[in-house]
């Protein structure tokens, strides 16, 4: 009893070293997830961004064909029109002529520009998404690693950290592994 007559409350402290060993794995877990974490979304995002830069490209070149398949359209009629057309009058149509077929090369020049460049962005987005798989699969780790840690702590039973303490290793290596390939 204090001087007050109020007896103080009796902290318990928990002399089990599992425990602290629980917590403290625990804790480093949550904090190598939640840089795992950032690193995975920032790979996914690049990911995304390259997809994206590759479908405005391929709509780019699509655009380009169908320009290019409009010229094609013009070139025939006029050449057509240079066949139909009394002689005297095919000069202008020849004259059409050769700017269309002038057209089409800097056209097909351009939409071949366009599908190369959207090629080269699916490529890159899936050399991205290699390492953002090896880190999403490291962060599965992870997470079981916590569940196995959180067991441990309800039933006192050590070999389940062992456990949990594999399945964060096995993560971290594939966590390495996966910024190899970036």
């Amino acid at each position: 009893m204090s001087e007050s007559g109020i007896e103080a409350p009796h902290i318990h402290h928990d002399a089990n070293p599992l425990s602290q060993w629980v917590a403290l794995f625990t804790a480093i877990l949550a904090a190598l997830g939640a840089v795992l974490g950032y690193q995975g979304n920032r790979l996914m995002d690049e990911v995304l961004m390259q997809k994206n830069d590759a479908v405005l490209m391929k709509a780019h070149a699509t655009d380009q064909w169908n320009y290019y398949q409009a010229v094609s359209t013009k070139t025939h009629l006029m050449e057509l029109a240079k066949v139909l057309s009394a002689p005297e009058k095919t000069k202008g149509f020849s004259d059409k002529i050769d700017k269309y077929k002038a057209q089409k090369a800097d056209i097909k020049a351009s939409a071949e520009k366009y599908e190369t460049a959207s090629a080269k962005a699916n490529t890159e987005a899936a050399h991205l998404d290699r390492p953002h798989q090896m880190l999403a699969f490291a962060m599965i780790l992870f997470q079981i690693a916590v569940a196995l840690a959180s067991v441990t702590a309800l039933t006192k039973k050590a070999w389940l950290l062992s456990v949990a303490a594999v399945c964060a290793i096995i993560g971290i290596g594939l966590w390495g592994y996966g910024m190899t390939l970036t």
